[in-house]
């Protein structure tokens, strides 16, 4: 049997571009956990039904568990580590810690990305608003009524 084939990609992940070596059908996220070496971004169900995978591509959430890497060259793709710095707390981050949205917490790099997408592109959400854009993120412990508060508080808190 032969080897799958190769292809040498620059993947441009939170502002930093990481040469890698992959096979053509790999997908973003086992890219990013493996080759890249970012474990934040979570493997959920591996069928675009959890969100745990989401990342940011060129702004949008996309569920990187069902998009190619290749497709990925030449887009800025970030993480849930690249919404802030590494010695940072994402605001969204620390009103979920603090409205007591975080059990297991698997879920959380998800919805941050998906509610970091949300506040940059509607500033001033309803709870509906909220809910609809985390709709793609699933969570089994807390039944989102913590985490749609929080986002709440992180728009009102930006709002001034």
């Amino acid at each position: 049997m032969s080897q799958p084939e190769t292809i040498s990609v620059v993947l441009r992940v939170n502002g930093f571009d990481y040469p890698v070596a992959i096979e053509q059908g790999r997908n973003l996220l086992g890219v990013i956990r493996t080759e890249i070496g970012l474990t934040g971004t979570k493997e959920g169900c591996d069928d675009c039904e959890c969100g745990a995978c989401m990342v940011l591509l060129d702004g949008q959430p996309v569920n990187s568990c069902s998009f190619l890497a290749v497709q990925a060259q030449g887009r800025a793709i970030t993480t849930v580590e690249g919404l802030m710095p590494a010695d940072e707390m994402h605001p969204l981050q620390r009103n979920i810690l603090e409205e007591g949205g975080v059990q297991c917490g698997f879920c959380t790099p998800g919805m941050l990305i998906s509610a970091s997408a949300l506040l940059s592109r509607n500033p001033a959400p309803t709870d509906e608003d909220v809910r609809i854009g985390l709709s793609g993120n699933l969570c089994r412990c807390t039944g989102y009524t913590k985490i749609v508060a929080a986002v709440q508080r992180t728009a009102a808190e930006h709002r001034g």
